[in-house]
């Protein structure tokens, strides 16, 4: 099939258009946790961001390496959401959008591209659908902590971490203030040892 009759072709601009705008929405939602005293949950949210431009890029490679060199105007029909909340309304706005790209989009978006004969965009599509199923995870995982008022605090002793100093307190709850640098209770996060 000629590229640029395909659906294949749209699929990838408006999933270009969608990551590249998800990337600017956790940008302001992680200006929104910060100020909220949520600093995991922004650096989270600046992290996804980033993995949103790697998936855009993705996709723009792919329609670069089938359209060339050359300008070419692509039309975009996609809806976007549009919301600016508090952090857990952010973060839920998050998990719905992030459960419809790998649930839904991308899985469509793959099935047409192997059915149209582009398999290596396909395999790009599974792969970012992947990416986005963590994304949701870790996303639910702070609502869930939102509403639990688990954040700073846990039903039993854990490991919390300054992300500021990197000291390490074992207890059920952050400190108000870190005993090391002083920075507030915002900068704790239970402390990952994945190393």
């Amino acid at each position: 099939m000629d590229f640029k009759n395909s659906k294949t072709m749209h699929n990838l601009m408006n999933s270009f258009a969608g990551e590249s705008q998800a990337r600017n929405r956790y940008t302001y939602f992680a200006g929104i946790a910060r100020k909220a005293g949520y600093e995991q949950i922004a650096w989270i949210f600046e992290d996804t961001a980033n993995n949103e431009k790697e998936h855009a890029k993705v996709f723009f490679k792919h329609l670069v390496s089938y359209l060339g060199e050359e300008p070419t105007i692509v039309d975009v029909q996609a809806k976007f959401p549009v919301v600016l909340g508090n952090t857990l309304v952010n973060l839920k706005a998050s998990v719905g959008g992030e459960n419809e790209e790998w649930t839904i989009l991308y899985p469509q978006a793959a099935k047409i591209a192997d059915e149209e004969g582009f398999p290596e965009v396909a395999e790009s599509f599974r792969q970012v659908a992947e990416a986005e199923r963590e994304h949701e995870k870790r996303y639910q995982a702070f609502v869930n902590n939102i509403n639990n008022d688990t954040v700073f605090k846990k039903p039993a002793k854990v490991k919390w971490r300054c992300r500021n100093c990197g000291r390490v307190i074992e207890d059920a709850s952050a400190p108000q203030t870190c005993p090391a640098c002083k920075h507030p209770q915002a900068h704790f996060e239970v402390c990952a040892e994945n190393y």
